[in-house]
């Protein structure tokens, strides 16, 4: 993304912030918008953790986890922010204006890689459901990525070498 543009989705980010701050009666404090202006420099799922890393040593804005947890929550609320539950972590992404795509996370690594289909856009679209409309949607695909799967086939071979039956000595 341009820096013009990067620029524009900031400043569209943060009116949208205001408004929900506003409606909602809550404080406009400078952490929740310095919290706001990191997550929206970043590519990619983040957990709290590296939240915090990026608030403490790049954006150099201290805030504490407390703030940022109570933070993501606002942010959820008024939509700019989608959480991810990949297996026994919870991470993060930026979701205003951004196009659908689908998560490949792998069981052995614990690795996220995202990827966009078409097909799976087109037809989750032309779901129709009695009574409900359906807003957005989020798909996981659990598995091995190739490293974990070689991995898996070494170890399988090794074990099957150790238990290799003994021939009879006649």
């Amino acid at each position: 993304m341009e820096v013009e543009e990067l620029d524009k989705l900031r400043e569209k980010v943060k009116q949208i912030f205001t408004e929900y701050l506003n409606i909602k009666g809550h404080r406009k404090t400078p952490e929740r918008y310095a919290i706001l202006d990191a997550i929206y420099s970043l590519d990619g799922h983040f957990d709290i953790d590296e939240l915090y890393d990026l608030m403490m040593n790049e954006a150099k804005f201290r805030v504490s986890k407390a703030t940022l947890y109570n933070t993501i929550i606002l942010l959820m609320d008024a939509k700019l922010v989608v959480k991810h539950q990949f297996g026994s972590s919870s991470q993060y992404e930026k979701c205003y204006n951004m196009e659908t795509h689908h998560h490949l996370i792998c069981t052995g690594c614990g690795a996220v890689r995202e990827f966009y289909d078409t097909d799976l856009e087109e037809a989750v679209s032309k779901v129709n459901i009695r009574r409900f409309q359906i807003s957005h949607y989020a798909l996981y695909i659990y598995g091995l990525c190739s490293k974990c799967s070689a991995k898996q086939k070494r170890e399988i071979k090794k074990k099957n070498k150790l238990i290799k039956p003994k021939r009879n000595e006649s």
